[in-house]
Order: structure tokens, then C-alpha cells, then sequence
């Protein structure tokens, strides 16, 4: 299982939630690194140093690249599911049946997930 991240946890980080800074301790702790692509960073990434955290947690994250191959993958996902946002199609594209997807997108990110035949765990950060 992979855990998949979303904007909404990437804020979370950067807010310094308690809830996913334990999430992400517990994720590196059995040796596991959370996932997101470039597209969600750029949602959520101003720079400078009070996003300290954020650069801390990014840090330790398999930050995947939106390049072509993704971006296909998410255009024909998003065709499918009949919706029009590139980066929420392609974390949905990242997962796998069985993976986590930590996001407050509950319901695009579940119809994307839907379409695509993928059998994910939608958890709120």
C-alpha cells in the first residue's frame, strides 16, 4: 500500500497539523515514503522560509515528476470521468487498489478513482 498525496495534506504539513506530522513519522518509521507529483507541490508551494515544514516533509517524499506519461494518464482519465483538473487526475493516475489518498477532495478525487476502476482509501488529513 502507498500512501498519496493530495494538496489538502500538503497544506496540512505546512500548518503544522499534528495528526500529519504523526501520519508522516509513522509512514518513515516502517520505512515507507508518502507520494505526490509536481503538479500538487506547485498548488501549494509559495517559498521562503515559513514554509520551513513543507520543505522538511517534501524532503522525504517521492515527489513525482507531471511529465508526459502522467500527463496522458490523466487526460485519458479525466475523458473518462468527464472532468477538467489535470492535477487531481494525476494523483489518481499515481495509485494503485489498496493505496491511501489523503485529501479534503473527497468527492472529485472518488469519482476520478472511480472511472478509473481503482479501488482506493479516501482519508481526510
Amino acid at each position: 500500500m502507498t500512501t498519496i498525496l493530495d494538496a489538502g495534506a500538503l497544506i496540512a504539513i505546512d500548518r503544522n497539523d499534528r495528526s500529519m506530522w504523526v501520519r508522516l513519522k509513522g509512514l518513515h518509521s516502517a520505512g515507507e515514503r508518502p507520494v505526490t507529483h509536481g503538479g500538487v507541490v506547485g498548488q501549494v508551494w509559495r517559498g521562503g522560509s515559513r514554509q520551513a515544514r513543507l520543505a522538511t516533509a517534501l524532503s522525504g517524499m517521492d515527489v513525482r515528476p507531471l511529465d508526459e506519461s502522467l500527463g496522458r494518464k490523466a487526460g485519458e482519465l479525466m475523458a473518462l470521468a468527464g472532468m477538467s483538473d489535470v492535477v487531481d487526475a494525476a494523483l489518481v493516475a499515481l495509485a494503485n487498489d489498496g493505496d491511501e489518498i489523503i485529501t479534503l477532495d473527497r468527492e472529485d478525487l472518488g469519482l476520478l478513482a472511480s472511472s478509473a476502476g481503482r479501488d482506493v482509501e479516501l482519508i481526510r488529513p
